[in-house]
């Protein structure tokens, strides 16, 4: 697996700067993995029909894991058809210290049921099966997120259970 090297900025990122890890996590080549790749690898063990996974700390979806008063199981409801479509159900983890190896097996039961996590105090987590599907998912979590919060405070009108159905089984 090919990983973002610890501390990179995501911003001067090069080809030649990433890390290969092996399935069983050990380092093979290039620079020192990110103390998260574990993370990745649960992931694609939950999912194997995946073939990217994306990390992020951004803005709004790392505020969304700091509250107190969400819903561990569907932390963010169903705002838009593209949250459906390109995420599905967000699942929020348990606080753990970042690089702790303990969450792995947490990850590896919740990405069984879905391909988006939400560390809680940390960041999103969402695998897909290319790259281009899970920046796409993981942008959408943010920007979700982000409505999430300027909603606060309005009434909302979520998708109906119907309409989502309708998303999930592909008609969209």
């Amino acid at each position: 697996m090919l990983v973002t090297p610890t501390n990179a900025s995501l911003g001067e990122l090069r080809t030649d700067d990433l890390s290969m890890v092996s399935d069983a996590g050990e380092h093979l080549f290039g620079a020192q993995p990110s103390k998260e790749a574990f993370l990745h690898l649960a992931m694609y063990r939950a999912r194997p029909q995946d073939h990217a996974v994306a990390h992020l700390h951004s803005t709004y979806a790392t505020a969304l894991s700091c509250l107190d008063d969400v819903d561990d199981d569907d932390v963010l409801p169903p705002l838009t058809a593209y949250f459906v479509m390109r995420v599905g159900r967000l699942i929020r983890l348990p606080y753990s210290a970042p690089g702790d190896q303990g969450l792995g097996e947490t990850a590896e039961k919740a990405a069984a049921s879905s391909r988006a996590l939400l560390l809680a105090n940390h960041g999103p987590i969402v695998s897909a099966p290319s790259l281009a599907q899970a920046v796409d998912a993981v942008e959408e979590v943010e920007e979700t997120a982000r409505l999430f919060f300027l909603l606060q405070g309005r009434p909302i009108r979520l998708l109906q259970a119907a309409q989502v159905a309708h998303l999930c089984a592909g008609h969209a």
